[in-house]
């Protein structure tokens, strides 16, 4: 059996231990609500540029057809956007959406894709994709706590210049999506071609007019459509990521809080022996 000293010291570190998760737990908190916040500010403008892309891409016979609209037929070359944390220790969130971002590229493989490509955005993504030995053609790490648009535009026109350059038939994104506090999702979407799966069939037909011409204003729209779909994803991740870790943080404390419990009682046990 352990001295009462070498109890004493496992006692106080896991003490130590315990105040920063703690402190951990309770930052991430504060920093949740504010994550939060920002993804459900995000989502109106996303859900209403969807909208409009939906609606643009069932007019009534566009004068200019966009590349992004419609199939390309068989899929060969596939990019996949994966977006993970900066940081660790929050749970299983990377692991999850690393997970399903794998078992796709498998089953892209075995359906006869011929070319894969990667796109990282986070530190934990980049890791696990060089580690699997992907092509990661454009990659985006310390975000901080705030999701900026232009950090992600120039990875992201990475992947829109090879789509119309008919480099790729398709692009797709990973990311994590927030459920409420206690669940988050990690999901695979389809970003580029812009079907009619992805976006939704519109309520009613519509016929646009285009000022100054339809190939400006088009081209300009879906990507800004693309980018919104990016940014509402890196956003929705950033909220999971805080509310994961909080969670985390907090059976962490709880699990130290009984550790230090079942040792105070193995040295109250030691030192009535020794008495």
């Amino acid at each position: 059996m352990a001295s009462g000293k070498e109890i004493r010291t496992k006692i106080k570190s896991v003490q130590n231990t315990r105040k920063i998760t703690k402190a951990m737990e309770m930052v991430a908190a504060s920093k949740t609500r504010k994550a939060q916040g920002r993804m459900r500010a995000a989502r109106p403008f996303a859900e209403k540029i969807r909208r409009l892309a939906a609606n643009l891409s069932q007019a009534n016979d566009p004068d200019y057809k966009q590349p992004f609209l419609g199939s390309k037929g068989q899929v060969r070359r596939v990019c996949v956007i994966v977006v993970t944390t900066d940081k660790g220790l929050c749970g299983g969130l990377n692991t999850n959406v690393q997970r399903v971002a794998l078992n796709a590229m498998k089953d892209w493989e075995s359906s006869g894709v011929t070319e894969i490509r990667a796109c990282a955005i986070g530190n934990k993504g980049l890791g696990f994709m060089q580690r699997m030995g992907a092509k990661v053609v454009s990659n985006v790490t310390q975000l901080g706590d705030t999701p900026h648009l232009e950090k992600l535009i120039g990875p992201v026109k990475v992947m829109l210049d090879a789509f119309q350059n008919d480099e790729l038939d398709a692009v797709y994104v990973a990311y994590t999506r927030f459920i409420n506090t206690m669940k988050q999702e990690p999901v695979l979407e389809q970003l580029l071609p812009l079907t009619g799966d992805k976006l939704g069939t519109p309520d009613s037909s519509w016929d646009y007019l285009y000022e100054p011409d339809p190939q400006v204003v088009i081209d300009e729209l879906l990507v800004r459509y693309v980018e919104a779909l990016v940014y509402q994803a890196v956003a929705e991740n950033m909220a999971s990521e805080q509310s994961a870790r909080m969670v985390a943080m907090k059976a962490a404390s709880d699990n130290a809080k009984t550790v230090i419990g079942d040792l105070q009682l193995v040295y109250n046990k030691t030192r009535q022996a020794a008495i």
